[in-house]
């Protein structure tokens, strides 16, 4: 069979690799040979799943209740555009890892020298660390309203979340994507059931998915670029580019990396719209039970207490909803513990090289991320007030390193001489790719201008 200038590519940048990404799942999952879309599709979904639930992570749900409290409606529209900016960033993020045989850590590294390699490392081990915080405070903090831990024993529990995701992987990553879809599904299935009791303004809310220039006032715009900046994140781009390889399909033949590319885009959409339906259904809930008292809105435990509040919640105020939000805050910080170490390993070995044994790793990840939060416990004694300006803090790292992993993958995958004539991005995709890299760099860095002058 001869071989296209694409494939001599794939060749060339398997050496630079220094292996497989996640080499124990890298190739793993079988595909059917088979033209039935939806055989094809079941078969390739997966590691959507995995990406949205960075989009759907505890460090989403304040701002996004807390946005439906303050402004009604008003910023479903925003939720929207990131939802679609996402779904971009992901496309282009599976393609790289599908049609160049690396992830975007390896991609990066490969083209950068190996003091910047590490600058771009570090950078990124914080933003991972970043996220990580939120999911160990949202599951600390999930296990003391569900089972009176203290908020210290909590958030020790969640070091051995990591325990958890060694035993799935002896299982095989297919069960890893199951049981993170059924979590998902124990998520959006609580906050349909929240939302179906809060009885929304149907009209209002549909009219808040058309963009409105009330969301450029400044308490507004404010809201809408922390939605925005928990929405779209960094560490999701490393994932994504690592276990979209994690099929069996002909690395060599392009009509078969073109198959790998449209099944994949397909599962990353279907996911990142059910993502994009718990931030609706999150805002919905601020929006339609506590529409006026966003003041009382500022923790987890609030939203916990507000839930079963009649006086907050009305009359649908219940203990129940109270337990199933704890039950899916648990649900999500579980959900986000396994995709964080997963990323972790990523980026270690794509841009150090480091290569250390799998159980060693991951603890590591995970420990990083824990120490910050359990020192905040300890020293403002479990005060959630302390842990929320915590989690907050940790969105700046985010924002920091989100153009740092935006630029080269919007470049690389833009690159012919990278991607071959087939699979380089079309120029609108380009164009909007750098449209957005530049909007959300933009954003962010003003999201940080006024996050720093609030601590002053």
């Amino acid at each position: 069979m001869k071989r296209s200038k694409e494939t001599n590519h794939h060749h060339k940048f398997v050496t630079y690799a220094n292996g497989p990404s996640l080499e124990e799942i890298n190739n793993s999952v079988s595909i059917p040979d088979s033209d039935d879309f939806w055989k094809n599709l079941i078969a390739f979904s997966g590691p959507g799943a995995l990406v949205a639930v960075g989009y759907m992570d505890p460090g989403n749900w304040v701002t996004s209740i807390g946005g439906g409290a303050k402004y009604g409606y008003l910023l479903m529209s925003v939720i929207l555009l990131s939802s679609l900016i996402a779904m971009l960033l992901q496309y282009m993020a599976a393609k790289l890892g599908i049609v160049t045989h690396m992830d975007l850590a390896q991609a990066t590294r490969a083209h950068t020298g190996k003091k910047l390699g590490i600058v771009l490392w570090i950078v990124t081990e914080l933003a991972i660390m970043a996220t990580d915080i939120a999911e160990v405070i949202g599951g600390a903090i999930a296990l003391q309203l569900l089972f009176g831990f203290p908020l210290i024993v909590g958030v020790t529990l969640t070091i051995f979340d990591v325990l958890l995701l060694l035993v799935l992987m002896k299982l095989g990553f297919r069960k890893i994507e199951a049981i993170v879809v059924t979590l998902i599904t124990v998520i959006m299935l609580v906050f349909i059931y929240e939302v179906v009791l809060a009885r929304p303004d149907v009209p209002a809310m549909l009219k808040g998915l058309v963009p409105h220039r009330d969301i450029l006032k400044h308490g507004q715009l404010t809201m809408a670029l922390g939605i925005v900046g928990a929405t779209v994140m960094p560490h999701n781009l490393y994932l994504h580019s690592s276990i979209s390889q994690t099929r069996q399909y002909d690395r060599q033949d392009d009509d078969h990396v073109a198959k790998a590319v449209r099944f994949a885009t397909w599962d990353s959409n279907i996911q990142l719209s059910a993502a994009f339906l718990v931030n609706c259904l999150l805002l919905i809930i601020g929006s339609a039970l506590f529409f006026g008292h966003s003041n009382q809105l500022g923790t987890f435990r609030s939203l916990y207490n507000a839930l079963g509040d009649s006086s907050i919640a009305g009359a649908v105020a219940s203990p129940v909803l109270s337990v199933l939000f704890a039950v899916a805050l648990l649900a999500s910080g579980q959900n986000s513990t396994i995709t964080g170490t997963l990323t972790g390993q990523v980026v270690m070995e794509g841009f150090i090289k480091m290569h250390i044994p799998t159980w060693a790793r991951r603890v590591v990840t995970r420990l990083i991320s824990v120490i910050p939060v359990l020192i905040v416990t300890i020293y403002y004694g479990g005060n959630e007030i302390a842990l929320d300006n915590l989690l907050v803090g940790s969105q700046v790292f985010l924002s920091i390193a989100l153009p740092i992993s935006m630029v080269p993958l919007v470049y690389y995958t833009s690159s012919e001489k990278i991607m071959g004539p087939r699979f380089k991005n079309k120029f609108w995709v380009a164009s909007l790719g750098w449209i957005c890299t530049v909007l959300l760099t933009i954003l962010n860095f003003q999201l940080i201008i006024e996050t720093v002058s609030n601590w002053f």
